[in-house]
């Protein structure tokens, strides 16, 4: 097939092959799991601009709960209402993006039509990767300077972009430490290998969102967290006695279709466990950035989310459009894609402080 063909593309096409990637790319997302349009969603979704005074912009929209005390009796019920008191979060929007080319004639021996279904597959994994590496950091308040492991980020566009400033730290009540025994306040100077992750932290760790008011999620009308954990935690939870335990009752209970036979995902005390390995850690972070007092100890910053823990604009598929070069010898493909993403903080009436609104942030080792 002739390189002209290549470029043959009518809009039409092109739109249908920006689907198929996006399809593709939501597919392969890990947190594309937990996103919904609704403020009952973990990640909530946002696809379209609302009009404010100053142009459209994307809003997500978080709701206090009411703190007066009502009327009783027959007193008057006019004129004492309460007026919702409901925070407007501006999620800033960018665009991500990156292509694919080939070698040339000579070195690609595939017909162009193949080459348009590699290149789509291939950036359907990187729009997927990047995007969960992203959502990944803004929930742990880590620069998108850094990967998701630790190290610094070998290329500086992620920094750049216009919702990079909006990465925050972890609020002061949305922020523990699981120092072995108890939820501590966070220190990651402090950590050793001494803080293990257990049953124990999950048992407290739920106590605690539920005490600093983190709406949870609902399903057949029950509430439930999620908790993000890297696999070395996973894996140091199934070493520990209590939680062996408690997951054998549900073995017990659930039969052949337990998670403790079938490897799948835990849902123990209200709280749905989900491993990744994009879940923050400092493996990859120099001896001496790691935390510890000399910075030589390897950390792990697990996530127990609510509802609307992160907010996800998400405006259209991503844009596609080749390119010939080398006088057509070589072909190229480049996609872009409009998105934004922002962990939303409101004015908490419990904490009487700006927290993070649904995400709790635990850290402790990680071996």
């Amino acid at each position: 097939m002739s390189a002209t063909n290549f470029a043959a593309l009518v809009p039409k096409q092109k739109v249908v092959w920006s689907r198929d990637v996006w399809q593709a790319a939501r597919d392969q997302m890990f947190l594309n799991k937990f996103t919904g349009t609704g403020d009952g969603a973990m990640i909530q979704r946002i696809t379209e601009l609302t009009k404010t005074e100053k142009g459209e912009q994307v809003l997500m929209q978080l709701v206090a709960d009411l703190t007066d005390d009502g009327v009783v009796g027959d007193n008057e019920r006019e004129g004492n209402e309460e007026a919702m008191q409901a925070y407007s979060q501006i999620v800033n929007i960018d665009l991500i993006s990156h292509g694919v080319k080939n070698k040339g004639k000579l070195a690609d021996q595939k017909t162009v039509i193949r080459f348009r279904e590699t290149g789509r597959d291939r950036l359907a994994y990187w729009l997927a990767n990047r995007i969960d590496q992203l959502g990944f950091l803004a929930l742990s308040g880590i620069s998108f300077a850094y990967m998701n492991n630790g190290a610094s980020r070998a290329s500086t566009a992620f920094q750049s972009l216009a919702f990079a400033g909006d990465v925050s730290a972890p609020s002061a009540n949305r922020s523990v430490m699981w120092n072995g025994t108890a939820l501590v306040s966070s220190s990651t100077g402090s950590i050793t290998s001494s803080y293990v992750p257990s049953y124990k932290m999950i048992v407290d760790a739920v106590a605690y969102a539920k005490t600093h008011y983190v709406k949870p999620l609902m399903s057949g009308g029950k509430e439930y967290y999620v908790m993000l954990v890297q696999p070395g935690t996973l894996a140091a939870l199934k070493k520990d006695a209590d939680y062996q335990r408690a997951v054998v009752q549900l073995a017990l209970k659930d039969g052949a279709n337990s998670p403790f036979f079938t490897g799948g995902t835990v849902t123990i005390d209200g709280v749905v466990i989900h491993e990744h390995r994009l879940v923050y850690n400092t493996k990859g972070a120099a001896s001496g950035s790691k935390w510890g007092s000399g910075g030589t100890v390897d950390g792990t910053r697990s996530l127990l989310c609510g509802a609307q823990a992160l907010g996800f604009a998400d405006l259209g598929a991503p844009e596609w459009d080749e390119k010939q070069f080398q006088y057509g010898s070589q072909q190229g493909i480049n996609i872009d894609k409009m998105l934004g993403i922002l962990k939303p903080k409101f004015y908490s009436i419990y904490d009487k402080a700006v927290e993070d609104f649904g995400v709790v942030a635990i850290d402790h080792y990680l071996q």
